[in-house]
């Protein structure tokens, strides 16, 4: 009978020493990797959902500011605007209000009181009126007034009415939300100023009224008596993992079923220059 031989035996003993080991460190680097792939994800979504954020932020204030900055041009006239001319009949109170509304549609048609236009999107929409010249807009190289999308109206140098129409719908070429103005340099083209727009919503405040109404509620006679503007503009951020709730424009709380993001945001217009039509 041969006796065991003391160094196989430790050799065999080592062996399975190595094996173990390199299977528990196998199991440790895949925990680590698992890990550190777990959160690079994490971070990948978070920067994601930051940036989408700042990109609806972006959307919204600029859509808000452009909309705020028109709304207070509402029935503006310059002083020098010649007594009777042209300019300042046609901006008159009693033939063409400063401001006008559409519920849920957007504005067609010409006149003070264009028809309303169903929209899929729902947004409101706003058509504002004032004079403007070479000091009120950014002037052409030739010198004219211009409406919401640089476009020249009438002659050069000349104080002239301008009339510019905001809503919110999906790009035909994209698909994409979008805020649209069509100005009066090109009646019946309406260009989109901003992306990620998908909803507009405005309440007036009519003279001594202690609420604000939507346009469908005001009559024609008195648009001339709006005071103040409660604008409201919805964005449409990027698509989410799950259903995403946001405060919509009625301050509800809201669940998306489409997954994607959207943030609210509002801002309260004085109309500083509309003048109240004079009884007959």
């Amino acid at each position: 009978m041969h006796g065991m031989d003391p160094i196989r035996d430790h050799a065999k003993r080592q062996r399975g020493h190595t094996l173990i080991e390199l299977m528990i460190a196998m199991m440790l680097g895949l925990i680590v990797t698992g890990g550190a792939v777990s959160l690079y994800r994490s971070q990948r979504q978070a920067f994601s959902q930051g940036a989408d954020a700042a990109s609806m932020r972006d959307a919204g204030m600029t859509a808000l500011t452009l909309i705020g900055q028109q709304v207070q041009m509402a029935g503006f006239v310059p002083l020098d605007a010649s007594p009777g001319g042209s300019a300042q009949a046609a901006n008159s109170p009693a033939v063409v209000p400063a401001l006008f509304g559409c519920s849920s549609a957007r504005p067609v048609g010409a006149g003070s009181t264009p028809n309303c236009e169903p929209l899929a999107s729902r947004s409101d929409a706003i058509v504002v009126r004032y004079i403007g010249d070479a000091v009120s807009t950014w002037p052409t190289t030739a010198g004219q007034a211009t409406d919401c999308l640089g476009q020249g109206v009438g002659a050069a140098g000349a104080p002239e009415l301008i009339v510019n129409r905001y809503y919110a719908r999906l790009s035909g070429s994209t698909g994409e939300p979008e805020l649209y103005c069509e100005g009066n340099g090109r009646a019946g083209v309406g260009q989109p100023l901003v992306e990620g727009i998908e909803r507009l919503r405005f309440r007036y405040w009519l003279q001594g009224a202690l609420t604000p109404v939507a346009a469908n509620i005001v009559a024609a006679d008195q648009w001339s008596d709006v005071v103040a503007v409660d604008v409201c503009v919805l964005a449409r951020g990027a698509l989410m993992q799950r259903r995403v709730r946001y405060i919509d424009c009625d301050g509800a709380a809201v669940i998306a079923a489409d997954r994607r993001a959207r943030q609210a945001f509002w801002r309260r217009v004085a109309v500083r220059n509309n003048e109240p039509v004079p009884p007959p």
